[in-house]
C-alpha cells in the first residue's frame, strides 16, 4: 500500500495467497519430510533441493537437560555425544534425511565443531550416511551491531550424501576480512585440503621424543602456595622453612611474570618437617581439606602434592593448557629443575633447544589451531590430542638441527632484552617487540627446512603437509602392528 502511495502503481499484494510453510517446534523433534505440504510430490517422494541454516550454538558444557536428550536421541545414542555442542544434531539430523539423495544442506556453525575432540566423534557417526564436504568456509569472525554481542568464530560447511565432482575451501587470511576462494581435491572434517584423517587420542607420542605430562596438582586448598609477601613473613617466622620453599609456574604466574612460592616437601626427611611448627599446621590443614574431599586417600600422604609429575634432575620444556587465540604463538618457556610446574601446565622432561625451537613455532601452531579444543576461543592445549599426535620433521639432519636450536636460543635472547614485560607483554600482537619478530621468523625459515625446502605459503598448506605427514607415520605404525600381531 505504501508502494501504491509512493509510486502510483497498484501492487497487488493482498490477501495473501502463497505463503512459506512454516513449522513452529523442536527442529531435532519434528520430522522432517513430514514438512513439505505445499507441493504435489507422491507420499515418500518428498525432498528438498537444499537445506541451509544457522543452527543455535551452544557447547556441549552449557546445554540443559532437554538439549542434551535431544542430541542422545538424533545420535541413536551413540559414544561420547556430550563432548559435542548443539548445533552437531542438525549435522545428522540432515545427513540421515539426504541419505541416498541429491539433496545438499550448508550450515554455519562455531569452529569449534572442526577443532578437537569433535571431529572424530561427529565424523565417525556422519560416514554411516556417506557424509561428505563439497564446500567450507574456514574459521571467520561474525559479530552484529547488537549492544553486548561478543564475536562468534564461524565456520560454514555445505555437505551432501554424494560427492560433488568440484570442490571449494573459502580461507581467511584475516579472520575478519574477506575469504580466498581455493578449488581443492577433498575437504577434510578439519577442513583441509587432506585425506579424511580423523585425530583421535592417543597415549603416547607418535614420534620419538619425550613424553608430556600434566604438572603438579596441589589439591591443598591453597595451604601450600605463597605470594612473594607470603613467604617472606612465613620464613621470617619461621627461618628454617627456607630450603622447602620452591617457585612455582601456573600458566597464569607464567604468562604474566607474576612470582609464587610453594612448600615442596617431597624427599623431606620426617624429623625435620617435625621440627617445623608452621609447615606441620599446613601440613594439618592440608590433611583435614582432603579428608572432606571426593579423594580422602590423599589425606594418607598430606604433606605431598596430590599429583607429583616433577622430573628428576632434569628440566622442562613448559606449556601453558590454556592461552589466548589472539596470540600467533602460545608462550612456551624453558626452567631447570629448581622451578615447580603446576596442573595448569603441561611439562616435557627435557631442556633440548630442538624441541623447544619446533613447539613454538609456526608450524606447530598450525596445528595446534586445527586439532586442539578450545576455551570459548582460546587454545586449550592436550596432551593426547595435540602432543602425542604432532608430525615432527621426518629425516631433520644435523645442520638443520643446528639452525633450528641456534634460532630457538635467538628467540629467548630477544626475549631477554625485555626484562620488565611478561610474555603477556610480548606476545601481544599490538606490542610484540620487533626484535622478538624477527627471532621468530627466522625461527620459522629454520623449522620449515627441517620439513621440505619449500616454503610455506599459508596455514593451510602447512595443514595439508602435517596430514600427509600423519597419514604416513600412522600407516608405518599400522604396518608394525600387523606384523607383530602375525608373529
Amino acid at each position: 500500500m505504501h508502494i501504491s502511495t509512493a509510486f502510483g502503481d497498484y501492487v497487488a499484494r493482498i490477501p495473501l495467497r502463497k505463503a512459506a510453510t512454516i513449522i513452529h517446534g523442536n527442529a531435532l523433534q519434528v520430522d522432517w519430510g513430514n514438512i513439505i505440504v505445499s507441493y504435489p510430490w507422491e507420499k515418500g517422494e518428498a525432498r528438498y533441493d537444499f537445506i541451509l541454516g544457522n543452527p543455535p550454538f551452544l557447547g556441549s558444557r552449557i546445554m540443559n537437560k532437554d538439549q542434551k536428550s535431544d542430541l542422545i536421541e538424533v545420535f541413536d545414542g551413540a559414544k561420547d555425544i556430550g563432548e559435542l555442542d548443539y548445533v552437531t544434531g542438525w549435522y545428522i539430523k540432515a545427513a540421515k534425511y539426504c541419505f541416498n539423495t541429491t539433496t545438499e544442506v550448508a550450515f554455519v556453525s562455531t569452529n569449534s565443531i572442526v577443532q578437537g575432540l569433535q571431529p572424530p566423534i561427529l565424523w565417525s557417526q556422519l560416514g554411516k550416511f556417506n557424509t561428505t564436504i563439497n564446500f567450507a568456509h574456514r574459521t571467520f569472525k561474525w559479530s552484529n551491531e547488537a549492544k553486548g554481542n561478543a564475536a562468534v568464530y564461524c565456520v560454514i560447511i555445505g555437505f551432501s550424501t554424494f560427492s560433488r565432482k568440484n570442490k571449494y575451501l573459502f580461507d581467511y587470511q584475516d579472520i575478519s576480512g574477506d575469504a580466498q576462494k581455493v578449488e581443492v581435491n577433498n575437504i577434510n572434517p578439519y577442513l583441509v585440503d587432506a585425506k579424511n584423517i580423523l585425530i583421535t587420542r592417543r597415549q603416547k607420542p607418535l614420534c620419538n621424543v619425550p613424553e608430556m605430562n600434566f604438572g603438579n596438582m596441589p589439591a591443598d586448598g591453597g595451604e601450600f602456595l605463597f605470594t612473594d609477601e607470603e613467604k617472606k613473613l612465613f620464613v621470617n617466622e619461621e627461618p628454617e622453612s627456607e630450603k622447602y620453599f620452591k617457585q612455582i609456574l601456573s600458566a597464569n604466574e607464567f604468562i604474566n611474570g607474576k612470582i609464587r612460592w610453594c612448600l615442596w616437601l617431597e624427599g623431606v626427611e620426617p624429623s625435620g618437617l617435625r621440627k617445623s611448627k608452621l609447615v606441620l599446621e599446613r601440613i594439618n590443614n592440608v590433611k583435614k581439606i582432603r579428608e572432606e574431599s571426593s579423594r580422602p586417600q590423599l589425606a594418607n600422604t598430606p604433606h605431598l602434592f596430590a599429583q607429583i609429575t616433577q622430573p628428576k634432575g632434569v628440566g622442562f620444556i613448559l606449556i601453558p593448557r590454556h592461552s589466548s587465540e589472539n596470540r600467533q604463538f602460545i608462550p612456551i618457556g624453558i626452567f631447570d629443575a629448581t622451578y615447580i610446574a603446576s596442573d595448569s601446565c603441561m611439562l616435557i622432561p627435557t631442556e633440548e633447544l630442538l624441541h623447544f625451537g619446533i613447539l613454538t613455532s609456526t608450524m606447530h601452531m598450525a596445528w595446534v589451531k586445527t586439532v586442539c579444543g578450545r576455551l570459548k576461543s582460546d587454545f586449550r592445549y592436550s596432551k593426547d590430542i595435540v602432543y602425542n599426535n604432532f608430525p615432527w620433521p621426518e629425516n631433520p639432519t644435523e645442520k638443520q638441527k643446528q639452525a633450528v636450536e641456534q634460532a630457538a636460543q635467538q628467540v629467548l635472547d630477544a626475549r631477554a632484552q625485555f626484562p620488565n614485560s611478561s610474555l603477556a607483554d610480548l606476545y601481544d600482537p599490538l606490542t610484540m617487540p620487533p626484535a622478538l619478530v624477527k627471532a621468530h621468523q627466522q625461527l620459522d625459515k629454520a623449522v620449515d627446512q627441517c620439513y621440505r625446502n619449500a616454503p610455506f605459503t599459508s596455514e593451510a598448506k602447512r595443514m595439508e603437509f602435517l596430514f600427509e605427514l600423519y597419514e604416513k607415520y600412522t600407516a608405518g605404525l599400522l604396518v608394525a602392528e600387523k606384523k607383530k600381531g602375525k608373529a
